[in-house]
C-alpha cells in the first residue's frame, strides 16, 4: 500500500518548451512538415585521413578533424548543384549564390547551428579552425545572433558516437541538411582483394518540394567521390 501511495505522490518532471528547446521545438515541427526523402552513401576516407595526417604534420599543434575535410567537400560540391543549396520561400524556392554552412553543435539543453560564410572560399585548415572556434564559441555563450543567420545548407555530425547512419530533419527554410556518422573499418574490394577500408556514413535528407531524387543521388554520388579522392580539399 505504502508503494502504491509513494508511486502515487512521485513527482513529475518536466521541461517546459521554451527559451532554445522551444526555439528547437518550433524549428523541428516545421522541419518535419516538408515532403522529406532521405539517401544513403559510405565513404572510403583513407585519402582524407593521409591528407589529414600530412597536414598535421606540416602545422605542429594544429588540430585538423574529417570535419573540415567534408565542410570543404560538400561546399566545392554545392558549387555544382546550385538546388541543393536553397531556400523554400512561399510558392517558390531561392537559389543562392553564398554557400553559407550551417554546423549543428551540442549544447548544454539543446542544438545551435552556427553559420560559416561562403564556406567554398575557405581551405580545410580555414575551416577547420573556424568550425573550432563556432563550436567553442556556440558552448560558452560568446557568439553574436548575427552568427547563426542566413545558413543555406545544414551539415550534422554525429561521428563521435556509434552510430552508423541517421536520418536528420531539415532546418528551415533550407531544404537539404547532411549527416555524418562515424568512421569504421570495413571489408571492401581494392584491385580484386579485399582490404579493410576507413568508412564514414553520409545521410542526406531533402526536401522533395525543391529537388528531385536523381539529381539529390548525383550530388550525394558526387561529393562522396570527391571525398574519396581528396582533390581540391
Amino acid at each position: 500500500m505504502s508503494t502504491a501511495v509513494e508511486t502515487a505522490h512521485a513527482e513529475v518532471k518536466r521541461i517546459p518548451l521554451t527559451g532554445l528547446r522551444g526555439a528547437i521545438a518550433r524549428n523541428m515541427s516545421q522541419g518535419w512538415q516538408a515532403p522529406r526523402v532521405a539517401m544513403w552513401a559510405e565513404v572510403d576516407v583513407t585519402a582524407c585521413q593521409l591528407k589529414r595526417a600530412r597536414l598535421m604534420t606540416e602545422h605542429p599543434g594544429f588540430k585538423v578533424t574529417l570535419t573540415a575535410f567534408v565542410l570543404r567537400a560538400l561546399a566545392l560540391t554545392l558549387r555544382e548543384h546550385p538546388h541543393l543549396n536553397a531556400l523554400m520561400r512561399d510558392k517558390e524556392v531561392e537559389l543562392v549564390d553564398d554557400i553559407n554552412l550551417a554546423l549543428a553543435v551540442s549544447v548544454p539543453g539543446g542544438l545551435m547551428a552556427p553559420v560559416i560564410r561562403q564556406a567554398d572560399n575557405l581551405s580545410v585548415l580555414e575551416l577547420a579552425a573556424e568550425s573550432r572556434w563556432l563550436a567553442e564559441g556556440a558552448r560558452n555563450g560568446s557568439l553574436g545572433a548575427g552568427v547563426f543567420q542566413r545558413g543555406t545548407f545544414t551539415v550534422t555530425n554525429l561521428g563521435m558516437t556509434d552510430i552508423d547512419g541517421f536520418s536528420p530533419v531539415i532546418n528551415p527554410p533550407q531544404v537539404a541538411i547532411l549527416g555524418v556518422s562515424r568512421v569504421i573499418d570495413k571489408p571492401v574490394v581494392r584491385h580484386g582483394g579485399i582490404v579493410a577500408a576507413p568508412l564514414m556514413g553520409l545521410s542526406l535528407v531533402f526536401d522533395h518540394r525543391a529537388v528531385d531524387g536523381y539529381p539529390a543521388a548525383l550530388f550525394l554520388g558526387d561529393l562522396k567521390r570527391r571525398l574519396e579522392s581528396a582533390e581540391e580539399l
